[in-house]
């Protein structure tokens, strides 16, 4: 018995990217930094909030590449000429990724209190049934 990848099961018509979406979701970072949250705000919305104390706005950069929202920081170690007794809080640097699916939009991003609020908007199809006309061959 042959067995099919899922992108090439033939009532999946269209789906040939399945596969590669399900492989790069899995590359992404899995290290945990920074903490996040994604919330669904309405039917149509999400909102991701990222735990980002200690980066200014200037150390942030939020872009879309190839379907997906990257969103990195890096900040500046400003530890030359001080001593230190004990370090815990390390100027480090991340980059997380989430992929997009098809229609959905980045809106707005906002930074207060520490917290990084991207919100995301999901477009909603004009037609949910369409129907097609036959023509005589």
């Amino acid at each position: 018995m042959t067995k099919l990848a899922l992108g090439t099961h033939p009532f999946l018509l269209g789906f040939e990217q399945l596969e590669r979406l399900v492989e790069r979701t899995a590359k992404t970072g899995n290290d945990g930094y920074p903490p996040y949250n994604i919330e669904q705000t309405s039917e149509n919305s999400y909102r991701i909030t990222l735990a980002v104390a200690g980066f200014a706005e200037s150390d942030l950069a939020i872009t879309v590449e190839d379907s997906s929202l990257v969103i990195r920081g890096r900040q500046n170690d400003d530890a030359e000429g001080r001593v230190y007794l004990h370090r815990g809080i390390a100027a480090r640097q991340f980059q997380r990724s989430f992929v997009l699916a098809d229609g959905v939009d980045v809106g707005e991003a906002t930074i207060k209190n520490g917290l990084l609020h991207v919100d995301l908007t999901r477009a909603v199809p004009d037609r949910v049934v369409q129907t097609i006309n036959i023509r005589k061959g």
